[in-house]
């Protein structure tokens, strides 16, 4: 018998997805870079110092959770957060990480 997935569980493997995607430190810096402006890919790049290689693999999994939006222009990516609650939820985790520091 395959059971079928119900409304609540998909809600929790999305909300998991996303939580995986924030659980790196180069993501979250990625991030934090995207909250104060929309960047070319070879400007995050430069600002996070990784690879080509690496800095794809890290947007892809930020992309594939919905976070992270872009658009080529020639051979160009521009990237920039998908929606505003991204910039919400990076403060309420920071102001989480204050209180627990204490």
């Amino acid at each position: 018998m395959i059971k079928k997935k119900s409304k609540a569980s998909h809600d929790y493997e999305r909300e998991a997805a996303i939580c995986k995607a924030f659980a790196n430190p180069t993501r979250l810096q990625l991030v934090a870079m995207l909250e104060r402006s929309d960047r070319w890919s070879a400007e995050l790049q430069a600002g996070l110092g990784i690879s080509k290689a690496n800095l794809s693999q890290h947007l892809g999994i930020l992309k594939s959770a919905g976070i992270v939006a872009a658009r080529r222009e020639g051979k160009q990516l521009y990237c920039g957060l998908s929606m505003p609650e991204v910039k919400q939820a990076m403060t309420l985790l920071r102001t989480m990480t204050r209180i627990h520091a204490r």
